[in-house]
């Protein structure tokens, strides 16, 4: 293969992975991958739009990939947003600057005045003397500071949230506001139910379906980062197991995923680290520790008599108060290597931060009687700690 060929195939790559893990890319911030991808516009457009049904937008200032989940799940919101009132507050903001131009600039009191009269008379109440409504509209502002779609000029709305109306922000307004929400194919108030809003709608013949179900598939394929067998419909699951080979492919070639077919599923994972999405295992200290887990529990499964077994799925089930006893193990066995942090922690906290990035991995389910249920996946890890000993 060609040096062209090659660096050709690695732009476009590029391209496909930057387009999937990033709101958009401006021509004003990455001008190079910018010119990338309307140089491979068609290419680009054409595959998201026939395996993912994702649209892209391109125009003078920026390239954007319409994206949403094959399914939803908790951890795909925003990251600076915690509560239903922050998402609220984000969305009203977007509306309020939906009247402004690029580069008009407003005070933070004057968005919360005109919020607060549109929303009179409805069920809605907001209160911003109300130390928790600053909170949540600090959050909200925040996260569009993050996304770059509000530039604060003079000010910090961080003093606001402190203090309330004696302090004021100078905003300006940026380009980008016009392009955070997604464009929908029907009136919202058509829509059911949240699932409904990551429909698109398909013809009703058998073309239309066969496009729906690619479309789910791929879309969890690309944005979950494990999908086991029994989370695909009987369908969907024969469409994984015969399209396996072809599925690899398209991912290998334009995402650069590598896969296994394994018993429970079709795992995928990136060979190589990559600064453009977040990975597993990540950087921080309660990933460690799940290898760690991962490593104690695949010795146990082979010594008798540890009260440890895989169900019918492959998964392990265990109580919290045996979570937190193989926790309490682990940090006896290595506390000398463990973080200030983790070592004056209580089990029960422990264990719950565990859950949580177990959970947001795909690693794990806690179900409503607070039963953990260890997944497969998770067993493709074993983690210990490298000492000086371990090289004589």
């Amino acid at each position: 293969m060609s040096r062209t060929i090659r660096n050709n195939r690695e732009e476009k790559k590029d391209c496909f992975i930057a387009l999937l893990n990033r709101p958009w890319v401006t021509k004003a911030d990455d001008p190079e991958l910018y010119q990338s991808i309307r140089s491979h516009y068609q290419e680009l457009r054409d595959w998201f739009q026939e395996y993912c049904g994702f649209s892209l937008l391109l125009t003078r200032q920026l390239a954007r990939l319409e994206k949403f989940p094959g399914q939803a799940h908790d951890w795909m919101g925003l990251e600076l947003l915690s509560e239903p009132l922050d998402y609220a507050l984000f969305t009203y903001c977007l509306w309020y600057l939906e009247s402004k131009n690029e580069t008009d600039q407003f005070l933070l009191t004057e968005m919360i005045e005109e919020i607060k009269n549109h929303l009179a008379g409805s069920r809605a109440s907001l209160d911003f003397t109300l130390y928790h409504h600053r909170q949540s509209m600090y959050r909200a502002l925040k996260q569009l500071k993050e996304l770059r779609v509000l530039v604060a000029v003079d000010g910090d709305e961080a003093e606001w949230a402190r203090v309330g109306n004696d302090k004021n922000v100078l905003y300006e307004c940026s380009v980008l506001s016009r392009y955070v929400l997604r464009h929908f194919p029907k009136d919202l108030t058509t829509y059911q139910t949240p699932e409904s809003l990551g429909e698109l709608t398909y013809p009703d013949d058998q073309e239309g379906q066969l496009r729906r179900r690619r479309h789910r598939i791929y879309r969890r394929l690309l944005q979950e980062p494990v999908v086991h067998d029994w989370d695909w419909s009987q369908d969907e699951r024969y469409y994984v197991l015969t399209q396996r080979h072809t599925i690899l492919e398209h991912l290998s070639a334009r995402f650069g995923l590598e896969g296994q077919r394994y018993r429970e599923g079709l795992i995928l994972f990136y060979p190589d680290h990559s600064a453009e999405m977040d990975l597993f295992p990540t950087a921080k200290n309660i990933s460690d520790l799940v290898l760690l887990l991962a490593g104690e529990i695949r010795r146990l499964l082979d010594q008798p008599g540890t009260g440890l077994y895989t169900d019918e799925r492959g998964c392990i089930p265990l109580t919290l108060a045996e979570l937190e006893g193989l926790l309490l193990r682990l940090r006896e066995r290595h506390k000398s290597l463990w973080s200030q942090q983790l070592r004056q922690a209580k089990s029960n906290e422990l264990a719950r931060e565990l859950l949580d990035h177990l959970t947001g991995w795909g690693l794990a389910t806690v179900n409503s009687e607070q039963m953990v249920s260890l997944h497969p996946a998770l067993g493709r890890w074993n983690g210990n700690y490298f000492t000086g000993e371990d090289e004589e």
